[in-house]
């Protein structure tokens, strides 16, 4: 992304700060951490709209002003009204690894959306530009599609209820909690980067910014890493995390990966059911997932056997810039 703007904060060629009606209605300017309520308000109001309750919690949205990869002086916009200082829309451009950027556009006002969807791909150029839209979310998508978008993959929002849960077990198998063994933190690291390699929009990450990233979530915990050995060989791993504790009460599973050479052998569905079972203990109602349709394993299918059940869909939406 191009770091040349001007003292607004604005590239140029993009409505900002004197540009006429817009800016004389809307005041436009960078977020800052301080600013979660702000963005919750425009975030909950969006997500009500399409879903009929907010998908994100106020700590979820202090969690993305707070990502270390999320260059606030650059990267993202606050609008606010200037008839009554309240925020009006806000969007974002991540980078993902060197050639993508993911973007958010969220406001309920259309000339709000038509500013940010304009800044947002100015500053994503020379780059491709992702965006991730809940599937009944018509206007959205067709806002996307108007700019050039098309349909990338999608992500299903998946669900297993709680009762009584067998955690079971395998022959040969051994589970491990991997949290304060540096060995087994390393070997959990590796096998989520070779067994995601194929995944889309995978970008691989060295061992300290793993953690670093992980770390910098409000809902991580490491004590919901496990890493499963088969015969005394790192296999598989599980990350889970309370991204849905605070209000709904579930558990999530952040991160499911099995090395190619050990798929097949009932070593996801093994760690899902040990998954399952924690969250039980914890008093969790349930445990959710996401899954891409498009994976190169038959993820999908393993988790519909395990009970799972789909809740939502979110497609994510690409262009080339």
């Amino acid at each position: 992304m191009n770091e040349h703007e001007n003292a607004d904060g604005v590239r140029p060629g993009v409505p900002g700060p004197g540009d006429g009606a817009f800016t004389r209605a809307y005041e436009i300017r960078r977020p800052a951490p301080h600013d979660a309520p702000a963005v919750y308000e425009v975030v909950s109001a969006c997500d009500t709209a399409v879903l009929g309750h907010p998908d994100m919690t106020p700590d979820d949205v202090a969690d993305v002003l707070a990502d270390p990869a999320l260059d606030l002086e650059h990267d993202a916009w606050l609008v606010l009204r200037r008839e009554d200082g309240g925020p009006a829309g806000w969007a974002y451009a991540l980078r993902q690894g060197e050639d993508v950027v993911e973007i958010e556009v969220c406001s309920r006002e259309e000339e709000v959306r038509a500013w940010l969807w304009d800044t947002v791909l100015d500053r994503a150029r020379r780059v491709t530009a992702e965006i991730a839209v809940y599937r009944q979310d018509e206007a959205k998508r067709a806002e996307a599609a108007a700019r050039g978008f098309a349909p990338a993959t999608s992500f299903h929002r998946l669900r297993a209820d709680h009762a009584e849960v067998e955690p079971g077990s395998l022959p040969g198998v051994t589970v491990h909690p991997a949290a304060g063994s540096e060995e087994r933190m390393r070997a959990a690291h590796r096998v989520h980067q070779e067994g995601f390699a194929e995944h889309f929009g995978f970008v691989p990450k060295e061992y300290a910014r793993w953690k670093a990233d992980f770390e910098a979530s409000s809902t991580h915990d490491w004590s919901q890493l496990m890493l499963a050995e088969v015969d005394g060989v790192p296999a598989a791993m599980l990350l889970g995390s309370d991204m849905f504790a605070a209000d709904e009460n579930c558990g999530y599973v952040r991160i499911l990966s099995v090395l190619p050479e050990f798929r097949g052998r009932g070593l996801g569905r093994l760690l899902l059911k040990r998954a399952f079972a924690a969250d039980a203990r914890r008093g969790r109602a349930g445990t959710y997932l996401h899954v891409d349709a498009g994976n190169t394993t038959p993820a999908l299918d393993l988790y519909l056997s395990v009970g799972m059940r789909p809740v939502l869909a979110i497609d994510v939406w690409r262009r080339p810039l």
